[in-house]
């Protein structure tokens, strides 16, 4: 199985190292000092099962890697109309493209029914460049849990004793493709590697934290036990979560926890989301897929939402005002 990861940084890198030890022939599309350590040492990934190292091929430039099985996107949203660009000679009549992200994909309102019905989200899509280059049919959903730091150009430190890609098909099926995958990954050693027939529902159990601790942690530019420790922001972090969960049960989505009691212990954690660290090194920041397009489904649903409104309107006019987020853009 032929197996390119487009975005070869934290996660990506975590992954292919898992597709390369479960028997693929894997590929990465990389850039910069990432992309000049996989071509002189390879790719080394520090996990909770040991130290991997493996030779894999790496390019900036898909064509020189040629047509895929399958192409698992790493990037953050932001990045995702230069994938669009530029996934095209990575792309057989029948090769799969996962989006393994956070927040809500580009595709989410395909075959989602419900109020949702003939809508489509064309903020998360910019000029329909993913939906004409990638297109719905190759699409696969993909939820990542895996805290991952590069701590050198090719070398993945792997945190916590696992990490979990959930795998989905946007119309709800099982298809041989992502049990393909997912056996790979198995094989590889990730911990676990679930096909879901309920992909959204696994989307919104993940962003219930993103949307909750995210925004806030960005307006106090600290991490979540510094965040949690005023009992008033903790307070509007439930608030938040209980509104998104409002959100998700508008969309027809019941989720199998309660999402307070799951994240009961985030405030104990010095961890810094992934979009505050984005801001402290001044990435462009996933503002649309995490805060805003929930927001947008709340509107479709009829949700009201005012924690939310307000905190994701503030952490909105912060990341804009560093230049990490331009509507529309």
């Amino acid at each position: 199985m032929k197996v390119c990861v487009f975005g070869a940084g934290a996660i990506g890198g975590h992954l292919a190292m898992r597709l390369a030890k479960g028997g693929a022939e894997v590929s990465v599309v990389a850039r910069g000092a990432q992309l000049a350590a996989i071509r002189a040492r390879g790719l080394t990934v520090r996990a909770y099962d040991g130290e991997h190292h493996a030779r894999i091929a790496a390019a900036e430039d898909p064509a020189e890697l040629g047509p895929q099985d399958a192409v698992v996107v790493t990037t953050k949203a932001p990045a995702l109309p230069q994938v669009a660009r530029a996934i095209g000679p990575l792309l057989g009549p029948e090769t799969a493209v996962v989006f393994a992200m956070n927040g809500i994909p580009w595709w989410y309102a395909d075959g989602a029914g419900g109020v949702l019905e003939g809508r489509s989200m064309p903020e998360l899509d910019p000029g329909g460049v993913l939906r004409e280059a990638v297109g719905i049919a190759r699409t696969v959903g993909g939820v990542v849990y895996s805290s991952c730091t590069v701590v050198e150009p090719g070398v993945v430190s792997v945190e916590g004793k696992g990490s979990r890609l959930i795998l989905g098909e946007p119309d709800g099926r099982v298809t041989p493709r992502a049990e393909a995958l997912a056996g790979v990954l198995r094989a590889g050693g990730l911990s676990e590697v679930p096909v879901t027939t309920e992909i959204r529902k696994e989307i919104w159990a993940k962003l219930m934290g993103n949307i909750s601790y995210g925004p806030l942690c960005i307006l106090t530019r600290r991490n979540l036990r510094e965040t949690y420790a005023d009992p008033v922001v903790s307070a509007a972090a439930e608030r938040m979560i209980r509104e998104a969960q409002a959100i998700a049960a508008g969309l027809g989505i019941t989720l199998d926890e309660d999402p307070v009691g799951k994240l009961s212990g985030v405030g104990r954690s010095a961890h810094k989301p992934s979009i505050l660290q984005d801001l402290e090194l001044g990435r462009q920041m996933e503002v649309e897929a995490i805060m805003l397009a929930p927001l947008r489904l709340a509107r479709m649903a009829g949700v009201e939402t005012p924690t939310l409104d307000l905190v994701v309107a503030l952490a909105k006019s912060v990341a804009e005002g560093a230049g990490l987020y331009v509507p529309g853009g």
